[in-house]
C-alpha cells in the first residue's frame, strides 16, 4: 500500500525541523543571499496561494449550513487577522522576557517561542489531509515552500539557544507535527470549520512570513530575494 501524500508531507516536514539546522549549508551560500531567497519564495506563497486560498475558504463557509459559521461566511480576511493579531501579540510576550544582555542566559524568552510554533505546527500539519487531493507537482511546491519556512525558523530559534534547540527544542516541533498530523486522521471535521483553521493559520503565516522572512535592508541579497520569488511563481504556474 502507498503512503498517503499527507503522511509523506509529515514525516518529511518533520525531517527538516529535525536535521534542517545540521545540514552546512551556510558554508555552501553565504547566510544572507540563503535567507533572501527563502524569503522571496515565503513572500510569493503569500500572494499566490495563500490570498487565493482565503477567497476559497470564503466560498465553503458560504454553503454551510450551520448557524455560527454562516455568521463568519463574510469574516475570513477578519478571522485571518486575528490569527496574525494572536501570534503577533505572543510575540511581544516572548519579547518582554528577552535577555537584556547578550550575556544572559534567559531561557524563557526561547521557550514562548517553541511553544508559539508547536501551536503553529499542530495546526498546519492537522491540514495535510486537505493536501492529499492535490497533486504530486503541488506537494512537492507545498514542500519546498514550508520547508524553506521552517528552516527560516529553525535558524532564528537556534540563534538564541544553541544548546537548548538541538537538546529539546527542534524534538518538539517534530513530535508536533505528527501529532497534528495523526489528530487529522482521528478526528474529521467539517469543511467549513477547516477554512476557519486555515484563515486562522494563514493569518499566522502571514505574520511570520513579515516578521522573519523578510531580511533587513543591511543583511540581504535583492538578486537572491528576485530570484526565490520569481522561481516559486513559474513552478506554482506550471503545475
Amino acid at each position: 500500500m502507498l503512503m498517503q501524500p499527507g503522511l509523506i508531507l509529515a514525516i518529511a516536514l518533520a525531517l527538516v525541523h529535525g536535521f534542517a539546522t545540521k545540514l552546512p549549508i551556510f558554508k555552501i551560500i553565504p547566510h544572507f543571499r540563503w535567507i533572501s531567497f527563502a524569503g522571496g519564495v515565503s513572500l510569493s506563497y503569500v500572494f499566490l496561494e495563500i490570498f487565493p486560498e482565503l477567497s476559497h475558504a470564503q466560498e465553503e463557509l458560504q454553503h454551510s449550513e450551520t448557524l455560527m459559521i454562516q455568521f463568519l461566511e463574510n469574516h475570513v480576511y477578519i478571522l485571518a487577522l486575528v490569527g496574525l493579531l494572536v501570534f503577533y501579540g505572543l510575540d511581544l510576550l516572548a519579547f518582554r522576557f528577552r535577555p537584556r544582555q547578550k550575556q544572559e542566559n534567559n531561557s524563557l524568552f526561547f521557550w514562548i517561542h517553541i511553544g508559539i510554533f508547536v501551536i503553529l505546527n499542530i495546526i498546519m500539519s492537522y491540514l495535510l489531509q486537505d493536501l492529499e487531493e492535490h497533486s504530486i507537482g503541488a506537494c512537492i511546491l507545498f514542500f519546498i515552500t514550508f520547508a524553506l519556512h521552517l528552516f527560516i525558523i529553525d535558524d532564528s530559534l537556534r540563534e538564541h539557544q544553541p544548546v537548548l534547540y538541538d537538546q529539546l527544542g527542534r524534538w518538539l516541533l517534530v513530535a508536533a507535527i505528527i501529532f497534528g498530523y495523526v489528530i487529522g486522521q482521528v478526528i474529521h471535521i467539517d469543511e467549513a470549520v477547516i477554512s476557519i483553521i486555515w484563515s486562522f493559520l494563514a493569518g499566522t503565516i502571514i505574520f511570520n512570513v513579515l516578521k522573519r522572512e523578510l531580511p533587513d535592508a543591511n543583511d540581504t541579497c535583492f538578486g537572491s530575494f528576485i530570484s526565490g520569488s520569481l522561481l516559486f511563481s513559474i513552478l506554482l504556474f506550471s503545475i
